[in-house]
C-alpha cells in the first residue's frame, strides 16, 4: 500500500478545530500517539513553535515568520531540520511504538492520518513543501466568540498561576519560572484577540487561494453545530475515511448547537460586534 499524505488542520485557535481533530479521530483518522489537552500531537506542536520562533514570533505574535519564507538560504536548513526530525527515531513521539515499529518515519504512513495545531496557519508553507498534496482543512468561527474565549481561557490560567506562584514561589529562589504569568498579554483584551482572529484569517485565506479546490475544505463553526451529521460525512470522505452513518452519527452525537453565537447574548460583546461589523463581514461574518 502506498503512503498516504496527511490532512493538516488549520484555523484560528479556539475555532473548533479540537472539536473537529476528535471527531475525526473517533473516526479513524490517526492524529498522533502523544497529545496535549487541545488534541495536538505534541511532536508537531513542538515543530511549529520551533518554526514560529525561527524568527521570534509565537502563536499569538505570528507574522514575524514571513521573514522565514523570504529567506530561502535559511529556509533550505530549516526544511532539512524538519524532514529529518520527522522520518528519524524522534518520530517515535508523533507515531507510538507500534507505528514507529511498522512504518519508522511519517512519510511512509499508509492509513488515514495528520495533525491539528492552529499554528499550521502560518507555518503551512513548509508542510505544503514537504508534503505538496497535503489536504487542508479550514474551520472559521466567528470573531468574537473566538476573542472572548481566549480571554476567559487567559485568565483561568492566569489565575491558577498566580495562585501555585503564592504557595511555591519560595522556590523560585532555586529553580526561575520558564514561563509567565499569563500565555497571553495580547489576548487579555477582546480588541487584542479579535485583531489575532483577524491576522489568522487573512493568513489562512491568502495561503488556501493557491490551492486547488480538490485540496482544501473550509467549514464554518456554526454551520457545523447546527447540522453536525450532514456536514460530517463529505468532511471524513475527504480526509479519506471510510465510516458508515452509524459510525458518522455516533462521532457527532456529544455536538450541542446551543455553543454558536454566544456574544450575541452578552450586550457588551454584541455592541463590539457592532462596531467592528466591518472587520466582521471581511471574514463572511
Amino acid at each position: 500500500m502506498s503512503h498516504q499524505n496527511p490532512v493538516i488542520f488549520i484555523g484560528m485557535h479556539r475555532s473548533g478545530t479540537s472539536m473537529l481533530g476528535r471527531i475525526l479521530e473517533r473516526l479513524g483518522l490517526f492524529v498522533g500517539a502523544h497529545k496535549e489537552g487541545n488534541n495536538e500531537a505534541l511532536f508537531f506542536l513542538r515543530l511549529n513553535s520551533w518554526l514560529l520562533s525561527q524568527c521570534g514570533g509565537r502563536w499569538d505574535h505570528p507574522l514575524p515568520i514571513h521573514d522565514l519564507w523570504d529567506n530561502p538560504a535559511l529556509l533550505e536548513w530549516v526544511e532539512r531540520y524538519v524532514r529529518d526530525q520527522m522520518d528519524g527515531p524522534r518520530a517515535l513521539h508523533f507515531l507510538g511504538l507500534s507505528r514507529y515499529l511498522k512504518y519508522r518515519k511519517t512519510s511512509a504512513i499508509t492509513e488515514p492520518w495528520g495533525w491539528k495545531d492552529p499554528r499550521n496557519s502560518f507555518t503551512l508553507p513548509l508542510w505544503l513543501r514537504l508534503f505538496p498534496d497535503a489536504r487542508i482543512i479550514h474551520i472559521r468561527r466567528h470573531g468574537v466568540d473566538v476573542a472572548q474565549s481566549l480571554k476567559v481561557r487567559g485568565e483561568q490560567g492566569m489565575a491558577s498561576i498566580t495562585a501555585h506562584y503564592q504557595r511555591y514561589g519560595a522556590l523560585a529562589a532555586l529553580r526561575p519560572k520558564r514561563s509567565g504569568f499569563m500565555e497571553s498579554p495580547r489576548c487579555a483584551k477582546i480588541e487584542g484577540g479579535f485583531s489575532l482572529w483577524a491576522d489568522y484569517l487573512e493568513e489562512v485565506e491568502n495561503r488556501l487561494q493557491a490551492l486547488p479546490d480538490q485540496q482544501k475544505l473550509e467549514i464554518v463553526y456554526e454551520d457545523f453545530l447546527a447540522n453536525p451529521i450532514e456536514m460530517i460525512g463529505p468532511i471524513a470522505q475527504f480526509c479519506g475515511l471510510d465510516c458508515g452513518a452509524e459510525a458518522a452519527r455516533a462521532g457527532v452525537a456529544d455536538i450541542r448547537p446551543s455553543r454558536a453565537l454566544p456574544h450575541k447574548a452578552d450586550e457588551e460583546l454584541a455592541l463590539f460586534a457592532k462596531e467592528n461589523a466591518h472587520v466582521l463581514a471581511r471574514f463572511g461574518y
